[in-house]
């Protein structure tokens, strides 16, 4: 009997690790490798430089400027800019998540 007891606080407890775990989603590493790759030639992306491209801001600038909530929907949905120079794309999940990661790290110093 004590063990059918436990399992409601057990899963309750999974469940509150569960709903944490998206603060800490995703490898910075692998979404500084990412934006690089795939953000560098126009954005800065990392805690300091100019951006190659004067007209990108710096993705610590995005990191201060918007929640991530809303730069991860954004992602998701696929970001398209007002300028023809930013092309149209999505990422997948696990992309947005070390993307985000990164950016994290970038708001925290």
């Amino acid at each position: 009997m004590r063990r059918s007891a436990a399992l409601p606080q057990v899963a309750a407890a999974i469940l509150l690790l569960g709903l944490a775990a998206p603060a800490d989603a995703g490898d910075a590493r692998a979404g500084g490798v990412f934006a690089q790759r795939n953000c560098g030639s126009c954005h800065a992306v990392g805690r300091t430089g100019a951006s190659p491209n004067p007209r990108s801001p710096p993705l610590r600038v995005l990191a201060r400027k918007y929640k991530l909530e809303d730069l991860e929907e954004a992602l998701a949905e696929g970001i398209v800019t007002g300028h023809n120079a930013m092309p149209e794309f999505s990422l997948t999940p696990p992309q947005i998540d070390d993307l985000l990661a990164h950016i994290r790290q970038l708001r925290r110093r």
